[in-house]
């Protein structure tokens, strides 16, 4: 079952907790197979005009996955770490994510979810950032 649906996305990192970035856009919420995706497309906003973002949301994880101009395949479980590489038009970065907190409240209707993460490039200290997620049908 696909249905449209507005998404927001917001993150904000320790390094400014007074800058956030937030994206509003329209895009497609997807059923499939108990699977929930949230999909978009990426504005000259985000810095990644060309890119498509997809949000499958899981009982106890999301993976957000980008592709286009930029690619990348970023895993949020509670209390593990993921590597994935991140791809842009500047280069390929190596990204580790622990996620410290994870909170999916997400059926049907559309819902929320909000992430707190240790994010680090390239052997630099992790950044703690957080991201919320909302899906509007």
């Amino acid at each position: 079952m696909k249905k449209k649906a507005i998404i927001s996305v917001k993150s904000i990192s320790e390094l400014d907790k007074k800058d956030s970035i937030e994206v509003i856009t329209p895009g497609d919420f997807i059923i499939e197979d108990g699977i929930f995706k949230a999909i978009y497309k990426e504005t000259e906003l985000s810095g990644m005009k060309g890119t498509v973002t997809t949000i499958n949301i899981f009982e106890e994880n999301f993976i957000l996955e980008r592709t286009g101009t930029t690619n990348t395949k970023m895993e949020f479980e509670l209390d593990k770490t993921a590597i994935s590489l991140y791809s842009t038009p500047y280069g390929v970065m190596d990204l580790q994510i622990h996620t410290e907190e994870l909170e999916i409240n997400v059926d049907e209707n559309g819902g929320d979810i909000r992430a707190k993460y240790n994010m680090g490039f390239s052997g630099q200290p992790p950044i703690i950032t957080e991201i919320w997620i909302n899906i509007k049908l």
